[in-house]
Formats: structure tokens, sequence, C-alpha cells
């Protein structure tokens, strides 16, 4: 497990994670940005009048505009909303934040044009349902089958992948650190509501998706203004602190060492990405299903993603996060070994040559920090070595304890290889920075609801990621129709509430990981794919504003 866990990290390495992806995202957008002339200003508000246009009943689909989006809203706006965001500013600081808009702004273009095509190239299968994505322009259009097939297998791993077990694996954490629920409680009732929503198809779906989306999004950003109001004065200098950083990085600050332009840049398109899957190719396959005889008019639809998902709750999260302080501030918590790195030298944080070779280390530049290899005294729970320097979450750790499973203080020897604590029964604690979902939490205390405000936060990541579910789902669900045809689908669909349930229990690392390799085999293709039909896209485009002029 643990090679085939090396190999995902290195395919990722070379794919999603590689320094070019970022740049190949924004570029496609940039691209259909200028050659179809800026569609997410020109159509911004004929959108919203779509999305509230009636279908006549004898228009082919199977939901409304709405039901669409809200469906593909709920494959979107998820985890990545609250803890993303929280990764993203802790990884790349403020700026981090600029760039997920600029990621929003570009991928409105890219929705608009990858959905469109799907609409346009969508069939109707052998049980009357609608079914389309990139793999049937890929197919119809391009006559690429190879690359269909590519794209629709990458798309049922990442319905495992992104849309069951992770989703209910945060589901679990969340509500055993809230409420003390036995995680096999959790999976088992979701996993039978879960049942009960996607055994009825497209249409219990986008039924379920259209009640759950707009509830949760205004739980939200109630929520999550509630928590911005209580700290007003701080919200003008979280701004400035956005975009003074765009071009130079953010500079440290409290406990936060400071981040490059290079990684505030690489995390906020990496994070925007995740957030809103513009490109992806995943949102249009639940489009694809819309009541409409015009393809353009639900593209203009799919536009309003990125924009609801990422500029307005990922910029709710980051104003929560960065008004609050939080982000850069040392708060209690358990070390995770794979967040932990032992140094070979004591660095003192308020010494500035300290701090820039600290620096220079985290953001992957060249420095004098070496990694720490030996073993570490322990003597009552406190560490003897007082030359080494304890690293968590990218900040010096402070007031560090070693203890067993049961509380006890720890007293003997730690081993140490190249920076890394050799995984052992010893539990570590104290002050760090904290990033992802807990920083996001710990956030929304800071408000008006006081330590109330992190139950929004966790019945937020339960309906977040519980509709994610459903979404992806669906998705896995036409893939296979693709693959193998409509008698496969009784099979995925076991198949995916049986790992939606495991999941609850087990470590998804692995599948996180294989996640990561399959939206990029998604992306990739995807990507190419429209670049290739950009003279298809717009001729199409022409020829509806000609209809409506």
């Amino acid at each position: 497990m643990e090679s085939l866990n090396q190999f995902l990290l290195l395919l990722d390495s070379l794919l999603g994670s590689a320094a070019y992806f970022p740049y190949v995202l924004l570029c496609v957008g940039a691209f259909f940005t200028i050659y179809l002339k800026f569609p997410q200003l020109r159509y911004f508000r004929s959108s919203w009048q779509c999305l509230f246009r009636r279908s006549q009943e004898n228009t082919p689909g199977d939901t409304s505009h709405f039901q669409a989006l809200t469906t593909a809203l709920s494959g979107t706006v998820g985890t990545g909303n609250i803890g993303g965001v929280g990764l993203a500013i802790y990884l790349g600081g403020p700026a981090a934040l600029f760039w997920m808009w600029m990621t929003a702004f570009v991928g409105m273009a890219t929705k608009y044009v990858e959905v469109t095509l799907s609409h346009k190239y969508r069939v109707q299968t052998a049980d009357g349902s609608f079914a389309g994505g990139p793999m049937y322009y890929m197919d119809r259009k391009l006559n690429m089958r190879w690359l269909a097939i590519i794209f629709a297998i990458a798309a049922v791993v990442s319905a495992f992948g992104i849309g069951a077990m992770p989703q209910i694996n945060n589901i679990a954490q969340a509500m055993q650190a809230t409420f003390a629920l036995q995680p096999a409680v959790t999976g088992g009732v979701l996993a039978i509501l879960l049942a009960l929503v996607i055994i009825g198809g497209i249409q219990r779906i986008a039924k379920v998706t259209a009640k759950i989306v707009p509830f949760m999004a205004a739980l939200y950003i109630i929520g999550g203004l509630a928590v911005a109001t209580y700290q007003a004065d701080n919200i003008l200098p979280s701004l400035q602190a956005i975009v003074s950083g765009v071009f130079t990085g953010s500079a440290a600050v409290g406990g936060f060492l400071g981040a490059s332009f290079a990684f505030a840049f690489s995390r906020g398109v990496n994070r925007g990405l995740f957030s809103n899957e513009a490109g992806a190719g995943s949102s249009p396959i639940a489009h694809a299903s819309a009541k409409t005889t015009q393809p353009v008019d639900e593209g203009k639809v799919a536009l309003l993603e990125p924009f609801i998902d990422t500029i307005i709750l990922c910029t709710i999260t980051g104003l929560v996060i960065l008004s609050s302080n939080v982000w850069h501030q040392k708060h209690q918590n358990k070390f995770a070994y794979s967040d932990t790195y032992v140094l070979s030298q004591k660095y003192v944080e308020n010494d500035a040559k300290d701090k820039q070779q600290l620096f220079a280390w985290l953001n992957q530049q060249n420095s004098e920090v070496e990694l720490y290899s030996g073993k570490l005294q322990v003597e009552n729970g406190v560490l003897v070595n007082d030359s080494v320097t304890l690293i968590h979450a990218r900040s010096i750790a402070e007031a560090v304890t070693f203890s067993n499973p049961s509380g006890q203080l720890y007293s003997g020897e730690i081993e140490v290889k190249a920076g890394k604590i050799t995984p052992n029964h010893v539990d570590i604690n104290g002050l760090s920075l904290i990033h992802s979902t807990a920083l996001t939490a710990k956030a929304f205390n800071q408000g008006w609801f006081g330590d109330w405000g992190q139950y929004i936060v966790t019945f937020s990541i339960l309906l977040f990621a519980f509709s994610t579910s459903i979404s992806w789902s669906y998705y896995g669900d036409r893939a296979m129709v693709y693959l193998f045809g409509n008698g496969s689908v009784i099979y995925f669909r076991i198949s995916y509430i049986l790992g939606f349930f495991v999941a609850a229990i087990a470590d998804t690392t692995l599948i996180w990981n294989l996640a990561a390799v399959a939206v990029a085999f998604m992306t990739l293709p995807n990507l190419f794919a429209i670049l290739l039909l950009h003279k298809d896209i717009k001729q199409t485009q022409q020829k509806s504003e000609q209809k409506v002029n």
C-alpha cells in the first residue's frame, strides 16, 4: 500500500501538482475569455434570467435550468469551500485568495464553454434519460473515442475519490469531534439516505439538491457574515493584505513565516480548481440534463457556478479567517506526524536571519536549513535536546509535550530520520499554526455566536459534503453509461454506497491521492478537447446571438 501511495504521489507531482498545471488552467480560461469576448461579463445578467426561466413541458431534457445548476453546485460546493480556503491561506497567505478569485473569473469562461459543448453533443439513452459530458464531444465531434474512454474511467475513479469516500470521512470526523458520534453510526445513517436519493436517478437527485443547495449556501453566508461583521474593523486590512501580496507573496506575521509569490499563486490556483472544478469536466455532466434546445443558454447558467462557489462562498470563508486573525496565531493542537519536521539547529522566531532561512526552506528555495537525523531524548514529556527545532504546520512549535495515548507523560527516545519522526505510540501536543477545516472552525468561534460558531462549520460540512456525494454519484453514473451502457448503473450505485459507508471508518489517504491523479486525467484531456473545439463554440455562440437579435 505504501509503495502504491508513493507511486500516486509521484504521478500527482507530474500532473495536478506540477508547476505547469495552474498555468495551463489559467491560460485556457484566459484564452476563451478573450476569444469569446468576455462571456462572463457580457452574459452575467442574462445568466440569471436563464436560470429562472421555466422550460416548456415538451422540451427535451430531465431537469430545469435551476435544478441542473444546483446539482452541479452541490458537486462543487463542498469541503473545499470550508477547509480548502483554510489550507490555501495557511500555505500561501492572504494573497492565495486573490489567485482563487482569478481562477474563478477565467474559470467562468471555461465552464461556459465546456457546458455548452456538453449540452450540444448530449445523447438520449435507452431508458429515455439524457447523458452528456466531455466524453460525448470527444467522441461524437472529435472522433477521439480513446480520449473519451480515458476521461470516463477517470470520472468513475474520481466519483469514489472525490464524491464518496473523502466526503463521508470528513463528515464522520466532524460529527465525532463535535458530538462524539461514532463514525460507523454516521456512515450507516447517511449511506441509507444516499441510497434513497441516488437510486431515484437524476430527477430525484435534482429535486433534493434544489432544496439543499440554497439552504446550505444561505446558512453558511449568514454565519460567515456574523463573524466578519463582529470583526468589522479588520475587513479592510484583510482585503489590503490579499491585494498587497499578489505579486510579492505574503509577508511574515505572527507565527506565519511568510509565503513566496510562487507558493501563493500555485496554492491559490490549485485550491480554486478544487473548489469550482472549472475545466475538470465534471459539471457539464449535470448540465447536460437541462431542458432546453439552446446549449448556449445552459452555458450561461453554468458560468454562475464559479461565481457562487468561489467568488461568494470562498470569499466569505477567507474574510472570516483573515478578519479573525486566527490564521497567523498559534493554537493548542495534537500534531500530525505528516506535518511535523525536526531541524538540526535551534531557530528563534524573532531572529530576522532565522526567519529568512525558514522562509526559504518552507517555500522550497535554497537555504541552509538541515533536517535532523538521530534520537530525541524526552523526559517527563519534555524534549531534552536543546539544539533542534520542531516545525509543525509550517511554524515553530512551542510548549511541546510528548505523551502516551492514555495521557501519561512520555519518557524515552524517539527516532528521527531525515527530519521525520518515525511513527510510534507517542502523541505530540503543543502550540502551532492550524489549517484546513480546523482553522475555519476556530475562526467561526470569533464572532457573535462565540463557541457555537464551530457548529455552523460542522453542520455546513455535513450538508456540503453530503450534497457533493450525491452529485458525484450522478457523474460516475453517466460515465458508466458511456463505457458499459445502462445495465452497468445498478452495479456502480451499489459499489458507490458501499464505498461511502466503508470510508466513514477507514483511512482515505490513498483514495485522496488516487483522486488527485484521476482529476488530472479528467482535466487535461478536457482542456485539450475544448481547445480543439474553439471554432465550434464560437460558431455556436454566434448562432445563438443571431437568434436573440
